[in-house]
C-alpha cells in the first residue's frame, strides 16, 4: 500500500486555504495548514521547526502573503521589508526547507501563489507588486535549479477572488474591477484551489506562471 502523500499550505486560515484542504482532502493527502501561530515563513526558526519533524513532502503550497498597500509617502522601510518577509523570503524559506526533502526522493512540487498584481499593480501596491513580481522570478529559478531531482516549481496568480476581502469592498472598486474582466465574473476560491490540484497531476509542467481569470 501506497504511503499517503502530504502537502502543506501556507497561510492556512485564509479561503482559499480552506478550499485548497477541502481539494487535497477529497484526492486522499494528508494536509498541514498551518497559520501564523504555528508557522512564521518570515522566522527560519519558525520555518526549521515545523519542516524538520516532516519526514516526506509531496506538495507545497506558498500561501501565505500580506498586502498592506501603502503610496510612496507613507511607504516606511519597515512596511516595504514586512510585506517583502512574508511574500518573497517566506516563500524562498519554506521552499528551500520542503525542496531538500523532495530532491532526496526525487519528487516533489512547490506552486506558489502570486497575483495579478505582479504584472499589472494598482496605485500604491509598490511592495506587493515587487514580492509578488519576485515571487514569478524565485519560481524560475528553482524550477531550473530543482528539475534535474524531478521536483517541479510552478506559480499561480489566482485572480480576484469571490472571498469575504473582496465582499467587503464598495460597490464603485467592486465595479471597476469586474469591469476589467472579460468574462464579467470573478474567479472562487474553490475554482482556483481545483485547478492548484490539477496541475499537481501534470507531470510535465514545470517554470511556468498561470493567470486564472479572464483580464486580458
Amino acid at each position: 500500500m501506497l504511503p499517503q502523500p502530504l502537502v502543506v499550505i501556507t497561510g492556512g486560515e485564509g479561503e482559499l486555504a480552506s478550499s485548497l484542504a477541502s481539494e487535497f482532502e477529497k484526492a486522499g493527502y494528508l494536509v498541514h495548514r498551518p497559520g501564523r501561530k504555528d508557522l512564521d515563513v518570515r522566522c527560519p526558526e519558525s520555518v526549521e521547526r515545523f519542516f524538520d519533524p516532516i519526514e516526506t513532502i509531496d506538495v507545497l503550497i506558498n500561501n501565505a502573503g500580506i498586502t498592506d498597500n501603502l503610496i510612496l509617502q507613507r511607504l516606511g522601510p519597515e512596511d516595504w521589508d514586512k510585506v517583502m518577509d512574508t511574500n518573497l523570503k517566506g516563500a524562498h524559506l519554506c521552499s528551500r526547507a520542503a525542496a531538500l526533502k523532495m530532491m532526496r526522493r526525487r519528487s516533489g512540487h512547490i506552486i506558489n501563489v502570486g497575483s495579478y498584481s505582479a504584472l499589472h499593480p494598482s496605485i500604491g501596491q509598490t511592495a506587493y507588486a515587487a514580492s509578488k513580481a519576485g515571487l514569478i522570478g524565485l519560481t524560475k529559478s528553482y524550477a531550473r535549479e530543482f528539475g534535474g531531482r524531478n521536483v517541479r516549481v510552478n506559480c499561480v496568480l489566482p485572480g480576484f477572488l469571490e472571498t469575504r476581502m473582496t465582499a467587503d469592498l464598495n460597490d464603485e472598486v467592486r465595479s471597476a474591477a469586474l469591469e476589467r474582466h472579460v468574462l464579467k465574473r470573478f474567479n472562487t476560491a474553490e475554482e482556483a484551489a481545483a485547478f492548484i490540484y490539477f496541475l499537481t497531476t501534470a507531470s510535465h509542467i514545470s517554470g511556468q506562471t498561470f493567470q486564472l481569470d479572464s483580464r486580458a
